[in-house]
């Protein structure tokens, strides 16, 4: 039976390949992101595929959430895996000179977003006895940087609501699982130096970067498991890290 898939962020990066490589696996999918143009070309180029809908909506806004998954089309209303992706990282300051609208911006799409969306769709799972959602965290959940502050708050956060979920979940056979990436060249950097593309090409400069492919065969692997194997909390960096502050460069 075909399983449905719902992905937040999916208009690049990580949500982007997940997208991509779960329609060739022919899962149906329903994508989610704020860019429209972005999800309309999406829709084009995977419906060739598989079965295909968008929601768009920015995941900060509660109300627009809970309504548009309320109203997604019957035959994409039975969600079996909810990936938790959209995220972002703003600014890169010490706390004392850290601009609040990106603390905002961090904590709400990070951090409640993540809620907002795990809660329009964990009744039914509970409902149904079956369901996987997968939390897309961050090494910097794990350990903190210098300037990191609020952002790796907000990735402890993730880390703590994955731990929690599968806590509360447990006793309804839900599934539960994060994965924590390192160092992964997407449009993270970019969105971080709000559009300095150059200092953003420096992040990934001198060695090889994780690829938006590699997380989302990880998570394509993570999800096809049999039901009884839950691979709880995965951390994954390219080879060149050792850590969140070292990676070994060539230039």
């Amino acid at each position: 039976m075909k399983k449905t898939v719902f992905i937040t962020g999916a208009t690049s990066g990580i949500g982007k390949a997940t997208a991509e490589l779960f329609a060739k696996n022919n899962f149906r999918l329903v994508l989610c992101g704020r860019r429209k143009e972005r999800l309309e070309e999406l829709e084009v180029a995977l419906s060739k595929q598989t079965e295909v809908t968008t929601l768009q909506f920015d995941v900060r806004d509660k109300d627009d959430v809970f309504k548009q998954i309320a109203n997604l089309p019957e035959h994409f209303k039975h969600i079996d895996i909810l990936i938790n992706n959209a995220g972002n990282a703003h600014g890169l300051s010490t706390i004392q000179d850290g601009s609040i609208d990106d603390w905002d911006a961090m904590l709400d799409i990070n951090v409640k977003g993540l809620l907002y969306v795990s809660k329009a769709i964990i009744p039914q799972m509970i409902e149904n006895k079956n369901g996987f959602i997968v939390n897309i965290g961050s090494t910097a959940g794990k350990e903190v940087y210098r300037n990191g502050n609020v952002y790796c708050a907000s990735k402890f956060a993730v880390n703590a609501l994955n731990k929690s979920m599968r806590l509360d979940l447990n006793e309804h056979n839900v599934r539960v699982s994060a994965i924590h990436p390192g160092l992964v060249e997407t449009e993270f950097s970019d969105v971080r130096f709000k559009g300095d593309s150059e200092r953003a090409k420096t992040v990934y400069q001198g060695y090889k970067a994780l690829q938006a492919d590699d997380i989302a065969d990880i998570i394509h692997f993570v999800v096809t498991r049999p039901y009884h194997v839950n691979i709880e909390d995965l951390v994954v960096y390219p080879t060149a890290q050792a850590s969140a502050t070292v990676v070994h460069k060539n230039l």
